[in-house]
């Protein structure tokens, strides 16, 4: 499948998350493809959302959101963790779409060697810090273009899902955030069905 352009990211996080789903997450590790379909995005989108890094403002870590779209924002969070974000929006306003859960279809093996202790187990990268080990993803990713089709990490397009198979629930881990950022729909999962079809 072709890579996604970058127009594709230069809107509004929640339309890229929404969009987001059934596309593949690749990364290239020693010349091996490493790819997952994308089954879960939540959305962050500027300053005035409570639940965004920006809300803090400008930063030195959140200052890639503020950057051209279609880069990674690829963030440690409790000592341990790796996420991976795309940036959305026009540079300026800073916007991501967190990337939750993937189902891997190329170089499993790979990955699985990537998590020895939960691979092919129910679930093994149903998690934003499950996919990043799975696929290798830390800190040197951070600011990569996405958009770069000879670079290490990009999203490949994938097929058209209708609204039916997308539910959209609040997002995850916000129970500090006040309302009513912290029941904004802005989670996005593909239904069983609809991950049987893709």
């Amino acid at each position: 499948m072709p890579i996604i352009p970058r127009d594709f990211y230069s809107r509004p996080a929640l339309a890229v998350a929404r969009d987001l789903l059934g596309c593949r997450l690749v990364r290239t590790q020693s010349g091996t493809r490493l790819a997952g379909l994308i089954l879960e995005t939540e959305a962050y989108q500027g300053e005035d959302d409570l639940a965004c890094h920006a809300s803090a403002g400008k930063t030195p870590r959140t200052s890639v959101m503020y950057e051209q779209p279609g880069h990674a924002y690829v963030y440690f969070t409790y000592g341990m963790h790796w996420l991976l974000n795309a940036v959305t929006e026009r540079a300026g306003t800073p916007a991501a779409v967190l990337i939750r859960a993937i189902l891997p279809v190329e170089g499993v093996a790979v990955m699985a060697k990537n998590r020895p202790y939960q691979a092919m187990r129910p679930g093994w990268t149903d998690g934003p810090a499950k996919l990043t080990q799975a696929l290798g993803i830390d800190g040197a990713f951070n600011r990569l273009d996405l958009c770069d089709e000879t670079g290490e990490l990009i999203i490949e397009h994938g097929k058209f899902l209708s609204d039916d198979g997308i539910e959209q629930t609040p997002r995850i881990g916000l129970n500090a955030v006040p309302e009513p950022w912290r029941s904004l729909p802005w989670r996005f999962t593909l239904r069983e069905g609809a991950i049987n079809a893709l």
